[in-house]
């Protein structure tokens, strides 16, 4: 009576659609983070990566999922996930995630970034910086895991080894299998817990997705029901790509090469899926 969600294995030709989504998803948020820039509306933004997903002939999962009323999220700030796109308009020294997905033939993709508009503070590069290099920490583990669990280990290792002022991770807010749906089983801890997880095999995609603060990890919803933001002020910060694992290995289908250029340097090599 206590069992665990089914994961969703899929094959080969059906990576090969959700590879397609990553691609679109990928330049939509290229042009999206390029268009970011002080003086630019957060609404702005949406049409600039609602205009992608229409030119490729793609949709949104995020626009109407549970009655969410954008195609990204974009939190600011304080403001950790879920930030609703609007009149804010953006100043300079922000830090600004962007969080979007697109669906390609019934198929999900789903990854994020993290942009500082304007002039940066060195601590709020440094978020970013680990959030990011958190996640493909993560994408690395999964290289060799044998359980999904093994990722929320080596996520959380990494973030405590980092010199410097501690940063928290956030245990309310995790990572998720992806597929015919945006969110499906199992959930991908970015710590680490007695909680193993399913055993990683061929078929199974995964979007990996540590989000940092750096201050206390206390966190609270608005009033719009949506948006997240840390109760201290401090700043988040939020990294995320689609994985798929195969026959042959990993491959990131949300980055354009895979995840080569970054998997690399982690002594892993990813391997593309072959139709």
């Amino acid at each position: 009576m206590f069992r665990q969600p089914k994961v969703e294995y899929k094959t080969t030709s059906q990576m090969l659609v959700m590879r397609e989504a990553g691609l679109v998803l990928s330049e939509a948020l290229d042009r999206t983070v390029a268009a970011a820039a002080i003086g630019v509306t957060t609404a702005q933004l949406n049409e600039v990566f609602e205009g992608v997903l229409r030119e490729k002939g793609a949709t949104s999962n995020f626009l109407g999922y549970h009655g969410f009323p954008a195609s990204i999220c974009t939190s600011v700030n304080h403001e950790v996930v879920h930030g609703i796109p609007g009149g804010y308009t953006l100043q300079d020294g922000d830090i600004l995630s962007i969080d979007g997905g697109a669906v390609v033939r019934g198929w999900h993709s789903d990854s994020a970034r993290t942009v500082i508009v304007g002039s940066a503070r060195p601590e709020d590069v440094r978020l970013s910086d680990v959030t990011e290099e958190a996640m493909w920490r993560g994408i690395a583990a999964l290289a060799s895991a044998r359980f999904v669990g093994d990722i929320g280990a080596a996520i959380d290792d990494y973030v405590s080894s980092v010199p410097g002022p501690a940063l928290g991770i956030l245990e309310d807010y995790v990572g998720h299998g992806i597929g015919t749906q945006m969110h499906q089983a199992p959930d991908v801890l970015n710590y680490r817990s007695s909680n193993r997880g399913p055993k990683v095999r061929p078929g199974l995609c995964l979007a990996i997705e540590p989000m940092l603060v750096q201050g206390e990890l206390e966190t609270a919803v608005l009033d719009d029901d949506w948006t997240v933001v840390t109760t201290d002020g401090r700043r988040a910060s939020q990294w995320e790509h689609s994985v798929a694992v195969h026959d042959g290995g990993i491959w990131v289908l949300s980055a354009p090469d895979g995840g080569a250029s970054r998997l690399e340097l982690l002594g892993v090599t990813p391997v593309p899926l072959a139709a």
